[in-house]
């Protein structure tokens, strides 16, 4: 079951797209946070999901947000994708132990072997304050992560 609104988020520790360790606790205080799961890099949806998060940053940034996307790909893989699409936040990957990340937000497709696309705001406190989770093939509404946002 996904975590609910209202919920504490599980912290994590990550490796980003370049190997550095990010941990969701290192932005209790300081920023809000959007949690966003996809499916795998390089895909037709995702692709078009994380550019439009990219050409939209400053939503997020004036904001006071912090933007993590997750994958269940390795890092390597996040790495050249980054590269490709110019995308500027971190891409963490919950490749190894496979799936930890995504099963404790309730996100991971057993059957398919990754995060479905689920998406959590989280506020400076910790607080799961908004959340959405799709089907694997329908693309989120970035507007509705952004009136969240606004309502924190």
């Amino acid at each position: 079951m996904a975590i609910q609104v209202g919920d504490k988020a599980p912290d994590f520790e990550l490796k980003d797209n370049h190997g550095r360790s990010v941990k969701l606790s290192e932005f209790r205080g300081e920023k809000n946070v959007v949690l966003l799961f996809y499916p795998f890099a390089f895909t037709g949806v995702c692709t078009g999901e994380l550019c439009e998060l990219r050409d939209n940053l400053p939503s997020f940034s004036d904001r006071d947000t912090q933007l993590l996307a997750v994958s269940n790909d390795s890092i390597h893989t996040l790495r050249v994708f980054a590269e490709q699409e110019g995308l500027e936040y971190p891409l963490l990957s919950d490749f190894w132990p496979h799936g930890n990340v995504s099963r404790a937000y309730g996100v991971f497709d057993e059957d398919k072997g990754c995060a479905v696309r689920g998406t959590f705001i989280i506020d400076k406190e910790g607080v799961v304050r908004w959340t959405v989770i799709n089907g694997l093939p329908d693309a989120r509404d970035l507007n509705d992560y952004v009136k969240a946002l606004d309502t924190l």
